[in-house]
């Protein structure tokens, strides 16, 4: 017999619209039973029996793609050899992405970018994206930033990867525009795609 999935999800409403008291371990395991066959997934919960109520645990199954674009919470990759980022990177916990300084909300190469590491907040520039660009830019394999101060000097020596070349003339536009001298950035790349 065929019954329409909004039918079988009327169910489960009903039966957590119940109160605890009313609520039984069969009702649970019902609901339960339902949302495998609509999700068509492995087992994603299991049911164990108190004396005073049914607790469920559940694993969380990450079902949501991987976003490429430089958003708050975006996970970057320091890439020069300042000493704050390599211990962040050497411990395994990245900086993250808190805000974007462009009218847009989206980073892309050359934007500067305000970022949480190690209990900081420091700014960086973009220096290579994972997500789709213009054309003739590269796109990279991890989102690459390097760290720099207010004025915009980094905090490194070196950077490690190669850089487009594209930024050069990026960010030559915003040392004129903004004041700051982000071309100290291209002075410690060693390479360039």
């Amino acid at each position: 017999m065929y019954q329409h999935p909004y039918s079988q999800l009327y169910n489960i409403i009903r039966i957590y619209l119940k109160t605890e008291k009313e609520r039984t371990d069969n009702d649970t395991r019902m609901t339960l039973q339902i949302l495998r066959r609509l999700t068509n997934t492995l087992p994603v919960a299991t049911i164990t029996a108190s004396t005073s109520a049914t607790t469920c645990q559940q694993q969380l199954l990450h079902t949501t793609p991987a976003c490429c674009e430089i958003r708050k919470l975006a996970r970057l990759r320091v890439v020069d050899n300042s000493e704050l980022g390599k211990r962040a990177m050497a411990e395994g916990r990245p900086p993250r992405c808190i805000h974007v300084y462009n009218k847009r909300g989206v980073g892309y190469i050359g934007d500067k970018v305000l970022v949480a590491i190690k209990g900081q907040m420091k700014k960086g520039i973009l220096v290579g994206l994972k997500q789709n660009q213009k054309p003739k830019q590269p796109k990279f394999d991890s989102n690459n930033l390097v760290l720099i101060d207010d004025n915009g000097t980094p905090l490194g020596t070196r950077i490690h990867v190669p850089i487009p070349t594209i930024l050069r003339t990026i960010l030559k536009e915003k040392t004129l525009a903004k004041g700051a001298d982000y071309t100290k950035v291209l002075a410690i790349a060693s390479r360039y795609v």
